[in-house]
């Protein structure tokens, strides 16, 4: 008998190619709900529609539709185990051999703002049943949670038989998969309806293995958002990151934004300098090449090596600047031709373009790991509150001097 494979897919980049291989290269019978099945169906592949496999209709406008014993006793029975395989036979039900299956897109939902019942009514129930119970039977059964999946899982069904490895590998990445959407759930409802957090729930993806970390004996791993922070940042040049250099990024970025939230002409520009997490110098100018000569003036020999951050265009005299002292990195929020011209002698120089307008700290939490435990409070963020200063000595400070006192309380509240 030829195998079944259950499709239903959210996303559905390049599923007809692959159904069409699997059902005209490998003989699988497809078999698909709602609108997915009408998807297939459209692009001229049979599909049995899972109502008309289950004697079942979809009810409640579509929320049950996969949630029946002929689906999942399809799925979780054992191939080698007697009992199972009389179960399904005194049943008639059949194997389940292959499962496609990608969820409702909660998690674009909201990130779209949706209102709170769109937001429920894009909480998937039977698309992780589906992909858990493929996973836990995985000696049996394939599951594939991802398009990027199906080329892979091709060439190795065109080998033979699919390897142990490969299945548990697959089921592997459908737990993490199932483990990262609820806890996307579990996190907008603590967050819509101010409950308080009985456990720290968060998942980040794996941007990047590091070549080591803090020192070379060291392994590291970059997790994260790609479509956030660091990730969005355009390298112009120079090697890739290394996790003392997205240290020192985030510390000189951090401290380089507090001076955004100030227009006053006189700190319009900033530079920041730091290197190992350690700041060289910090200063405001008439203009970005000025803060620049500023900062490094601080301590000149510390920069050595060091990452810089700035909060205005690279031009000429500030790239001629930059270009002068060995350095890891910079930051800033565009570089000009010319300023690049300049730079990329430094072969090895990371330049990071980096939008400037739309970071925002307010909602990020500060984590610091302890023995068996992880501290995690809110970020510093502290608008300017100068005008409520009250002046305790004998002498009042002049203009210039007041402006000397809140450029040290925001370049030293993030350094």
């Amino acid at each position: 008998m030829s195998p079944f494979a259950l499709i239903s897919v959210s996303d559905k980049t390049n599923i007809i190619p692959f159904a069409k291989t699997l059902v005209e290269k490998f003989n699988y019978r497809i078999l698909s709900s709602g609108g997915t099945a009408e998807y297939l169906h459209k692009a001229n592949i049979p599909v049995i529609k899972v109502s008309d496999f289950t004697k079942s209709p979809e009810i409640l406008e579509g929320r049950v539709k996969t949630l029946h014993p002929k689906i999942h006793g399809g799925i979780l029975a054992k191939r080698s185990d007697k009992n199972h395989i009389n179960d399904l036979a005194v049943n008639d039900f059949e194997f389940i051999d292959l499962v496609v299956v990608n969820l409702y897109p909660f998690q674009q939902k909201i990130k779209d703002d949706c209102d709170w019942d769109e937001a429920i009514e894009n909480i998937d129930i039977g698309g992780p049943s589906m992909i858990r119970s493929a996973a836990k039977n995985h000696k049996d059964v394939s599951i594939l949670i991802d398009p990027t999946q199906y080329d892979h899982f091709l060439r190795e069904i065109e080998k033979g038989k699919l390897s142990d490895q490969f299945r548990t590998k697959l089921a592997y990445e459908a737990f993490q998969h199932t483990a990262d959407y609820d806890v996307a759930i579990s996190n907008w409802m603590s967050k819509e309806k101010k409950l308080e957090q009985k456990y720290h729930l968060d998942t980040n993806q794996l941007i990047q293995t590091l070549r080591y970390g803090e020192n070379p004996h060291q392994k590291a791993n970059w997790y994260g958002s790609y479509d956030e922070g660091w990730k969005k940042a355009k390298q112009l040049q120079g090697k890739e990151l290394s996790y003392n250099n997205l240290l020192d990024l985030e510390s000189a970025l951090s401290t380089v934004l507090e001076f955004n939230k100030n227009k006053s002409e006189l700190s319009s520009n900033a530079a920041i300098i730091l290197k190992h997490n350690n700041p060289c110098g910090a200063a405001i100018g008439s203009s970005i090449e000025d803060a620049f000569k500023k900062a490094l003036a601080c301590d000149p020999i510390s920069a050595f090596g060091g990452i810089v951050a700035l909060n205005n265009i690279v031009d000429v005299d500030t790239a001629k600047q930059l270009s002068n002292i060995f350095l890891e990195c910079v930051v800033a929020p565009s570089f000009s031709q010319e300023a690049l011209d300049i730079l990329k002698n430094k072969k090895n120089l990371r330049l990071l373009e980096l939008d400037l307008k739309n970071i925002n700290y307010k909602n990020q939490s500060s984590y610091k790991s302890i023995l068996g435990g992880l501290l995690i409070q809110e970020s510093d963020n502290i608008e300017d509150n100068s005008h409520e200063w009250k002046l305790v000595t004998n002498k009042k400070p002049t203009e210039e001097e007041f402006e000397e006192f809140r450029f040290c309380m925001e370049s030293l509240q993030t350094c």
